[in-house]
């Protein structure tokens, strides 16, 4: 069950990149003025890309700016959220030195 969420929780903003910019890809353009960094967002942030293509072509101001930290926040959990779940199957991390 764990690992399908994870697996749920890499792919799931990055299915939703590759739909919503075939279904509009105006918006993107609106966001975007060149190809590098949708893709840089998809491969390494891709909640905070979603987040940004959908307060940018207002301007990010005001509460948008919250948005885009929790954005940030999530995707920096998602990829920290694994190691410290495993984190008892590493040799020597976590547990105290013996007495």
């Amino acid at each position: 069950m764990c690992c399908l969420m994870t697996t749920m929780a890499l792919l799931a903003p990055r299915v939703a990149i590759i739909v919503w910019g075939l279904a509009q890809p105006a918006r993107w353009d609106l966001a975007f003025s060149t190809f590098v960094w949708p893709l840089l967002g998809f491969v390494f942030l891709p909640w905070t890309t979603l987040m940004y293509v959908a307060v940018a072509p207002n301007d990010v101001t005001g509460i948008d700016w919250f948005w885009m930290v929790l954005a940030v926040v999530v995707d920096l959990a998602s990829y920290s959220g694994g190691a410290y779940g495993n984190r008892d199957r590493i040799r020597g991390y976590g547990s105290a030195a013996p007495a």
